[in-house]
């Protein structure tokens, strides 16, 4: 039985939601904001089911999740949908940073779909009882996917959409959604872009150290034209380890009000939690700086300047002492708006099951159960193949953190099992793009593995960068990019198209 479709009556602004009574329909008008343009969505409501594995614990049980649909640019009944796989956090905030996806849809008269995961935004299963134990125990990749499926066939009946091929399109844990959907339903999905997907990494394949490697100095495998921390200057590198190594010796003397006062902390440490804890937050700054470095400013996971690594370098290289420095670096990303007067250790930042940061609010809970089930975040610093200080993060670290959190036991290997792992030159129609600025990149699949699974490396192109929406700074790489994944696409549409029709 096909699930009812609800729609409320509510206008939504990429910077906020305004609800306004009476009004038939929603839409967000196109506009340019800091440089994202924004299309004509649709907040709408699909009733989901709860549980779609199991016939007993939940009935049928439903919930509601949210999703954003344009037909501005549709060939109604002909062109394809193209179907965004939601993410760790609210859809808007995807919708509003993937603007090549409404750009390719204006060719190829495509519908657009956003669809929020379950667990975050406001797409909760058992409302504000969603985030606890047993109630989170539904939040899985498995149920994400079927999710995922069900809405995809449902509304492609509600549209009148049963000839039009669907690709999806994801970026980081959304890019491995959109690969996993491929992989799972290729009886729906004719193909998929996986944009800066760390499908190998989040799997337990590769080295432990190799992320925060990454963010220190691009790898061999890249461009030299990369901006992270050491190809911007060796001197940067050595100047932020060289900051980390100073804290390192204030907190060995628990000289606790020298680094209050140099970092400008709201409180004083007292403990080696706490300095954990600020290694941690410091660290994550220098994560954000790699991940965003796009070459114009934007608003994605905080506020960023153009070229945020070489400012980061700058202001590294240019006060008065090291410390100093850091402090001005970390404001950067944690006071972007200047009017922090300190920095308060236990909320710019929370510990998790992620190493690289689960961000904060209710959105990093549920990031973080998925860290201590099926995604693998086992990370590292080491300061002898990075610039951070020694911060292991071991996969009994992990055991024993998410027993205590959220009891429960990660199953070791299960991303490989499920989801083919390394294995995938068997696959067909995923494009996996990387950008060599980007540290979780070599996480992902940087080769080519046959005619229909293909790598697109991009020279100069930081997270997930290929998704956003065009921007006169853009680098030819991107660009480049940007036509080889259209015309793929529009390759893989046609073929499907046909196959369609001659099954109906």
């Amino acid at each position: 039985m096909s699930s009812p479709i609800v729609v409320f009556t509510v206008t939504v602004s990429l910077l906020g939601v305004h609800v306004l009574h009476g009004l038939p329909s929603s839409y967000l008008q196109p506009r340019n904001h800091h440089g994202v343009k924004t299309e004509k969505f649709i907040e709408k409501y699909f009733t989901q089911t709860v549980d779609h594995f199991n016939f007993n614990s939940m009935g049928n049980g439903t919930f509601l999740q949210r999703y954003l649909i344009t037909e501005e640019h549709w060939t109604q009944g002909h062109g394809p949908v193209f179907f965004y796989t939601g993410n760790e956090g609210d859809i808007w905030e995807f919708a509003a940073n993937s603007g090549f996806i409404t750009e390719l849809a204006a060719q190829l008269r495509a519908v657009v779909v956003f669809a929020e995961h379950r667990y975050y935004g406001t797409s909760l299963p058992f409302g504000k009882d969603s985030l606890r134990v047993p109630q989170i125990g539904l939040l899985t990749v498995e149920q994400a996917l079927a999710d995922y499926a069900v809405m995809i066939r449902d509304l492609k009946q509600q549209l009148g959409a049963a000839g039009c091929p669907v690709i999806v399109f994801g970026g980081s844990y959304g890019g491995m959604l959109s690969a996993y959907m491929r992989l799972k339903y290729p009886n729906m999905v004719a193909g998929a872009l996986a944009a800066s997907a760390p499908v190998l990494s989040t799997a337990g394949l590769g080295a432990s150290g190799q992320f925060f490697r990454d963010v220190t100095a691009v790898s061999a495998e890249c461009s030299s034209s990369g901006r992270d921390f050491e190809s911007v200057s060796s001197e940067c590198r050595d100047a932020v380890r060289g900051a980390f190594h100073q804290l390192t010796e204030l907190a060995q003397h628990q000289d606790y009000s020298r680094i209050q006062s140099a970092l400008s902390l709201c409180e004083p440490l007292s403990c080696a939690q706490d300095m954990q804890q600020l290694n941690g937050m410091l660290r994550n700054a220098f994560t954000l700086l790699a991940m965003l470095d796009y070459p114009y400013s934007t608003h994605f996971m905080g506020s960023m300047p153009a070229n945020p690594v070489k400012v980061a370098c700058e202001t590294m290289l240019s006060g008065p002492d090291l410390l100093t420095s850091l402090r001005n670096t970390a404001g950067i990303v944690y006071n972007s708006s200047g009017l922090l007067p300190c920095f308060d250790l236990y909320s710019l930042y929370v510990e998790c099951a992620d190493p690289t940061g689960c961000g904060l609010g209710l959105n990093s809970l549920a990031w973080d159960y998925q860290a201590c089930t099926e995604i693998d975040l086992c990370f590292e610093s080491n300061n002898v193949t990075d610039m951070f200080p020694p911060m292991a993060f071991t996969a009994t670290d992990r055991q024993l953190y998410c027993a205590k959190r959220w009891a429960v036991v990660p199953r070791a290997d299960w991303l490989k099992t499920q989801f083919w792992g390394d294995a995938l030159s068997t696959a067909s129609n995923i494009i996996f793009s990387n950008g060599d600025l980007d540290p979780w990149a070599n996480g992902g699949v940087r080769k080519t593995l046959s005619s229909s699974v293909i790598a697109v490396n991009i020279s100069g192109g930081a997270h997930h960068l290929d998704l956003r929406g065009s921007n006169d700074a853009d680098p030819e790489s991107v660009i480049s990019a940007r036509k080889t994944e259209a015309d793929l696409i529009a390759l893989w549409v046609e073929m499907e198209r046909t196959r369609l029709q001659r099954s109906l």
